[in-house]
């Protein structure tokens, strides 16, 4: 099998901002495995708040010279595995002549409504943002910050019938998310994601959590879930921190036998990043696959998106 990857940059709609920076662009890797008269294709986005690089995650990627099998112990989970992974599953498809879902004997993936970010910016501008994207069926706002109330006012402001969801991004203490709580729940907010830092979450074991608390940071694959107990409600999944399609699936299946609510979240990437999540997407309580929707470019054959929400994947795409 012969695996190459190589970097591929698209230009963001407009400047894309949360607590840890702002970018203008994302810089993802776009993975081929190809072999018996198939070509898959795989893309992840190195994340620096995992110590992951273009550079590093490359290395990794090119170093790999197992089969599929030995992924899961050749490759920790992360980006490097998810886009090998999910260029695999790829493969199998092209091969066999089936789609992904049917090789998972599951059904053929529906539309599911996601989430579309507003960056973090001031009050006025975010107020904008929500004015202009009111029509959306929900909402996600990036906080994170001491000042974080007069934003989410002026977003309720802008939008003030939109189901709304917030991602704290790790940026609050304890007390901060205390003092907050109460009036996210009285602007309608349906959930908050990863309000402290992972590795520093056990307070929310200890304090109310008046709305469901999901686990970003803190969630990663199945060995997450112990650590999560009686602090989380939900759990965000994402292909690039299980490491593919394949944990993602068994971590949505353990998450689920634990009680946990499922969303499936994603990093700022292509439709060829989403693709594979659509499939994980099915029936969760929370789907924000809206990194398409933030670019000024996408792939070729690129990932709809309607009043139904992002749909399954063209073949000529992914799966």
């Amino acid at each position: 099998m012969q695996i190459s990857v190589k970097t591929d940059i698209f230009k963001l709609a407009q400047v894309f901002t949360i607590s840890r920076g702002s970018r203008t662009q994302a810089e993802v890797l776009t993975v081929s495995v190809e072999g018996d008269g198939a070509k898959g294709f795989g893309e992840c986005v190195p994340y620096a708040r995992y110590n992951e690089t273009l550079e590093s995650v490359t290395a990794q990627i090119n170093a790999f010279d197992g089969t599929w099998a030995d992924l899961p112990d050749a490759i920790e989970a992360g980006a490097a595995r998810n886009a090998l992974d999910c260029a695999f599953w790829d493969h199998a498809a092209k091969k066999a002549g089936k789609r992904v879902w049917d090789l998972l004997n599951l059904p053929a993936p529906k539309p599911e409504i996601t989430a579309y970010t507003l960056s973090l910016d001031t009050p006025e501008a975010m107020e904008a943002q929500a004015q202009k994207n009111a029509f959306r069926p929900l909402l996600k706002i990036k906080l994170g910050t001491p000042d974080d109330m007069p934003r989410l006012e002026a977003v309720r402001r802008g939008a003030p019938d939109t189901p709304i969801i917030i991602d704290a991004n790790e940026g609050w203490t304890a007390e901060v998310y205390s003092e907050l709580a109460p009036h996210l729940v009285g602007l309608g907010v349906k959930l908050v994601e990863q309000p402290l830092p992972a590795g520093q979450d056990d307070m929310l074991a200890e304090i109310e959590r008046p709305l469901p608390v999901c686990a970003d940071e803190s969630c990663h694959d199945r060995e997450s879930l112990p650590k999560l107990k009686g602090k989380y409600d939900v759990i965000n999944i994402k292909l690039d921190k299980t490491g593919g399609l394949t944990e993602a699936l068994a971590l949505r299946e353990a998450g689920l036998a634990q009680g946990y609510g499922v969303m499936v979240g994603c990093m700022v990437g292509s439709s060829l990043a989403m693709a594979p999540a659509t499939i994980l997407a099915q029936g969760a309580a929370f789907t924000d696959l809206d990194g398409p929707l933030l670019l000024a470019e996408d792939r070729d054959t690129p990932l709809t998106f309607d009043d139904q929400g992002v749909h399954a994947p063209d073949a000529a795409l992914w799966g």
